[in-house]
């Protein structure tokens, strides 16, 4: 067998259809249909059952899939234990945050970081969902809510506070019950900030609904109406007025992680002490 064509079949059964897979391996569905026909047939027998617009396994692709996490979970635990064994100081380390401490936070302060490791080439990677260390597709992470994988080691960095803003220009700056709100998306309803935001807008208008931070700060900065942004962000922009309000405050916490067979390479150490320090630094704006 090819370890290949196993690696594309995990992905298949893991997004259920041939488009999700070409998504998470970067590759054109084509390709992935046909790494899972050469496993078939290499194995003589019919792993996924092809529908309209998704894959089911079949019973004997069920157990290939089992086996098959297995043998990536080897895999993966070579590379980790190779990466954390070259030499010091040397190598690329990926740093895995949400896109608005990529955005505004991290990439302000790489220069730095370039500077003081020269032969560490950091990989900022600005990721709204969470990664897996485990299969490598980030060596650090930044999250924010505790993660539960007991492979990793974890470090609480802080609080990033939330407020509401608005523009110095916004119509109805000064008429709390005319406030407008900017909201994320309905696909966002369970996420904490958006419950914050509903509670705080109650029966008052919501005027659009945009699905990430980035944009929502564009939209308060045109006078668009109010929107719940990090205090960082808020506080850096002086087109923004901060706004008082009688609801209840809100943070997320935030994690730094990092597999427990990377915590000792000396790479991807440097990393997280930078990271640390630069939050620590930060901690009144990030709070």
């Amino acid at each position: 067998m090819d370890w290949e064509d196993l690696r594309y079949f995990l992905a298949l059964a893991q997004t259920g259809s041939l488009s999700g897979a070409a998504r998470a391996l970067r590759v054109n569905h084509a390709t992935v249909s046909r790494r899972v026909a050469a496993l078939e047939e290499r194995l003589q027998v019919r792993l996924v059952e092809r529908l309209p617009r998704s894959c089911r396994l079949t019973e004997m692709g069920v157990q290939v899939y089992e086996h098959a996490l297995g043998i990536e979970g080897h895999a993966f635990a070579i590379e980790r234990a190779v990466h954390a064994r070259r030499a010091p100081l040397t190598g690329t380390v990926t740093l895995s945050a949400a896109p608005v401490l990529v955005d505004n936070f991290l990439a302000q302060r790489l220069g730095i970081f370039c500077e003081r490791y020269p032969g560490i080439r950091l990989s900022l990677s600005a990721e709204a969902q969470n990664v897996s260390l485990s299969r490598r597709e980030a060596d650090v992470a930044v999250r924010m809510e505790r993660p539960q994988e007991q492979s990793n080691v974890v470090r609480k960095l802080g609080t990033m506070g939330f407020a509401l803003y608005a523009s110095r220009d916004y119509v109805h700056l000064h008429k709390p019950v005319a406030w407008e709100f900017i909201v994320y998306g309905p696909q966002y309803e369970d996420m904490p900030q958006q419950r914050w935001l509903r509670r705080l807008a109650g029966s008052r208008n919501i005027v659009c609904e945009v699905g990430d931070i980035t944009g929502q700060h564009a939209a308060a900065r045109a006078g668009v109406g109010v929107a719940g942004l990090p205090s960082f962000l808020g506080e850096a922009d002086e087109q923004l007025l901060r706004l008082p309000h009688d609801g209840e405050s809100f943070g997320r916490e935030l994690w730094l992680i990092v597999h427990q067979d990377l915590k000792r390479s000396q790479s991807v150490r440097a990393v997280m002490d930078f990271v640390i320090e630069i939050f620590s630094a930060a901690d009144a704006r990030i709070s």
